[in-house]
């Protein structure tokens, strides 16, 4: 059994990294950092996934190139301004990495960039030259400032960091992540920076991020949009000392698991968080013939508007349960499906061979009202399973989303 446990510190839980976060002036309010910087005393295999939308970032095609060696050491990133859609965006990403080269001596071509808000606005590059050595002097040994610096419509700073095994070795995994609206990805969740001082070959970094993100940042939908920008790194320092992973085996599952547990809240932080939101849904599906069904079902309950609205207003419409899992694309028996809600208040079973059962429309009511709801569907053809998780349809969601802009 792998065990692990929770320290503090986000990204600068593991050996070696430090980050920090500064107002330098892109955003307008200077009570919001809006530069961050994450730095790792040695450089590092690193790995990534990113948007899948044809329309992307500037940060995102710069980073993409810069890690193509699976070699970094240092991310930078701004708020307030997503850079996309901007005839300079490259010469500008460019120019971000190479302020990181001024104060650290780090090479361009070695730093991840990154932007995140509003698209179609040029980025001026004046407000982060001439407060980079300020940036570079925020740096410490807690990630809170550049998670805080990193967030756009988020409320709050999204950070997680575990401690485990491998090798003989103790080893950390770190992240933190920003995102609450524009989320309904094919590859990860708006920004997320993960370090680690897990001694591990790019091959096999890249290899446990691409495989974790199916099953984690994946499965998150906040209003079905994707948005441009979408980037999930990951650095790996190896000042743990273990004995560098280059193939699968107990070390390898460990650190998978460790990377799993990071992710996953994560996930659950950022749907909780979403625009506007009242509560954090989780549709678990099980009784799949395959992961692919489960998955692809319980993202199809977790992006239906019309469940989001019913779990906003405590509606217990279990019909619309059906609905999204029959047009997941997947070839579900509608007359074996049932369907329950649950709660810290307890189990609300509404459907049972894909026919509704007598319930307490108070119970309903109380168990629908909590800040955390599960909708547990079981499918009844298999043996497999999966997890999404999403947010309520509120009124809030389109007053923040009616004047993002303005």
């Amino acid at each position: 059994m792998i065990s692990l446990h929770e320290v503090s510190g986000g990204v600068c839980a593991p050996k070696g990294f430090k980050a920090g976060g500064i107002h330098c002036g892109i955003r307008k309010n200077k009570e919001k950092k809006d530069f961050a910087l994450i730095v790792s005393e040695v450089p590092c295999a690193a790995a990534g996934v990113f948007t899948q939308n044809l329309v992307k970032g500037a940060p995102v095609v710069v980073t993409k190139r810069n890690i193509s060696d699976g070699v970094a050491q240092a991310v930078i990133c701004n708020s307030g301004n997503a850079n996309t859609c901007n005839r300079d965006g490259e010469e500008v990403a460019l120019k971000m990495c190479s302020l990181v080269t001024d104060v650290c001596g780090i090479k361009p071509s070695d730093v991840i960039v990154a932007s995140t808000g509003v698209i179609g606005v040029p980025l001026d590059i004046a407000p982060m030259a001439q407060n980079i050595g300020r940036l570079y002097d925020s740096l410490g040994d807690d990630s809170d400032g550049a998670a805080e610096a990193i967030m756009t419509t988020d409320t709050v700073p999204k950070s997680v960091a575990v401690e485990f095994l491998a090798g003989g070795a103790v080893c950390r995994v770190g992240a933190i992540a920003k995102g609450v609206g524009m989320i309904c990805p094919n590859m990860a969740t708006t920004l997320i920076f993960i370090t680690t001082d897990v001694g591990i070959s790019h091959e096999m970094l890249q290899r446990a991020l691409s495989e974790d993100v199916k099953s984690s940042f994946n499965m998150v939908s906040i209003d079905g949009d994707q948005s441009t920008n979408d980037t999930c790194c990951i650095l790996a320092n190896g000042l743990a000392g273990n004995e560098k992973i280059v193939s699968s085996g107990a070390d390898f599952a460990a650190f998978r698991a460790a990377l799993r547990h990071c992710t996953v809240k994560l996930s659950k932080m950022i749907a909780r968080d979403g625009e506007g939101a009242t509560k954090l849904i989780e549709c678990n599906v099980r009784g799949a013939k395959s992961v692919k069904m489960a998955r692809n079902v319980a993202r199809s309950v977790i992006k239906s508007s019309l469940v989001k609205a019913a779990m906003f207003g405590s509606d217990a419409n279990w019909g619309r349960v059906l609905c999204a899992i029959g047009y997941s694309g997947e070839a579900v028996d509608a007359q074996k499906i049932a369907v329950e809600f649950r709660s810290v208040k307890g189990r609300l079973p509404v459907c049972r061979d894909g026919s509704g059962l007598e319930f307490d429309e108070a119970f309903a009511k109380e168990v629908l009202s909590q800040g955390e709801v599960e909708i547990n569907v079981d499918l009844g053809l298999g043996g497999c399973r999966a997890s999404a998780w999403g947010c309520d349809l509120t009124y809030d969601y389109v007053k923040i989303n009616g004047d993002y802009r303005t």
